[in-house]
């Protein structure tokens, strides 16, 4: 069995994603970035409790200069969180520009240097609308760059490219994860506040109206 890299944000999709890779990866590395968000804290205590538990091994990377040099919402110098469903009208404040394709390419470093042939990202259908640097095209773009920019020939993956939330939460129950151990809230209080996009789809994806979703919330 290979070794793969993961993008590890402490969130439900990176958790489900650790979860699947266990049995498919002998070892598994985990990045946590901090690019200075409002819910940094909340999420990287997740990523370090998720983890623990799979046994990978997990390394944070700093990176200031994002909330030096960019503006949204979803960090810490960025004006409030909007509150509402995904639209584009609302949600567009929290794009980080290019985040992804700023991650990706340390990931690709850090594999190429520990001769990691594998770079997992949990991009999902229900992010590829609002995110750009979320649709499949983005990540075959990044990994066609990384084969050719690593001397290893390093690959970038989005096995969820073509999920939507409420089926990565489908596949979670199936793998026995407990989403309890996940953080989403983009505003990044102790406990979710339920008002904001990426909670109400949390919410959606997890059967809240219907009893199923564990997660803790203000509202």
């Amino acid at each position: 069995m290979e070794n793969a890299v993961i993008l590890l944000s402490g969130g439900m999709d990176s958790g489900v994603l650790l979860a699947w890779s266990r049995d498919r990866y002998e070892q598994i590395h985990g990045l946590y970035f901090d690019y200075g968000s409002k819910h940094t804290a909340r999420e990287y205590r997740k990523a370090d409790e998720l983890a623990q538990h799979y046994r990978a091994i997990l390394t944070k990377i700093d990176l200031p200069f994002i909330g030096e040099l960019f503006s949204s919402s979803l960090l810490a110098s960025g004006e409030d969180i909007p509150e509402g469903p995904y639209a584009e009208t609302n949600i567009s404040s929290t794009v980080v520009p290019f985040r992804n394709g700023i991650m990706l390419s340390i990931a690709a470093g850090y594999a190429e240097n520990l001769h990691i042939p594998t770079v997992l990202i949990a991009s999902h259908g229900g992010d590829h609308p609002i995110y750009p640097d979320c649709r499949p095209g983005f990540t075959a773009a990044m990994s066609k760059a990384a084969r050719k920019g690593t001397f290893t020939g390093v690959s970038i993956l989005a096995p969820f490219a073509s999920y939507d939330k409420k089926r990565i939460a489908e596949l979670g129950r199936k793998l026995a994860f407990d989403f309890r151990m996940t953080f989403s809230c983009y505003k990044g209080h102790e406990i979710h506040c339920g008002n904001c996009a990426t909670c109400l789809e949390r919410k959606a994806a997890l059967g809240f109206d219907l009893g199923l979703d564990p997660t803790e919330y203000i509202q």
